[in-house]
């Protein structure tokens, strides 16, 4: 794991699983983790807009998640809060995360990060998890759920 990789997971931060798949103008924006993970750079404004213009879309899915790590090693307590933070992606079929907060603090002398996110899921095509038909399977090494799905026209 990159020493640095804490420094990029960040409020305001957008992960995309399997970069892969994403089309060459959305893949160059990005610097990735050895789980699969890819972070956006930039805003979310502009990979939205840039989205859009490669004909996908960047769903938002209502509600806020939210975990807590316990922790005095700040790279290890938002490595951890991540892990917790895309299995509930994972648990939604979705393949993307948006970083919201992160707020550090310590109750009784013991510190701990509070990080929470949206899941976002970014696709081909204009409506969420069309037909059966109409997906294709994302191949991810590292996941033990391959069952995610990014429609393709």
């Amino acid at each position: 794991m990159n020493p640095r990789m804490a420094d990029k997971i960040t409020a305001g931060s957008i992960w995309v699983l399997d970069g892969g798949h994403l089309p060459p103008s959305l893949r160059l924006q990005s610097h990735s983790r050895p789980d699969g993970w890819v972070g956006v750079e930039g805003d979310r404004l502009s990979f939205e807009k840039a989205a859009q213009n490669a004909g996908w879309t960047l769903f938002f899915m209502a509600g806020e998640i939210e975990v807590n790590v316990l922790g005095s090693d700040p790279e290890k307590a938002d490595r951890a809060a991540f892990e917790r933070l895309i299995a509930r992606v994972r648990s939604q079929q979705c393949n993307c995360i948006e970083i919201t907060r992160m707020r550090r603090r310590s109750f009784l002398g013991v510190p701990y990060v509070t990080v929470s996110a949206h899941v976002r899921h970014l696709q081909k095509g204009f409506r969420f998890f069309e037909t059966e038909a109409d997906s294709v399977r994302v191949q991810c090494s590292q996941m033990a759920q391959a069952d995610w799905k990014v429609t393709a026209s």
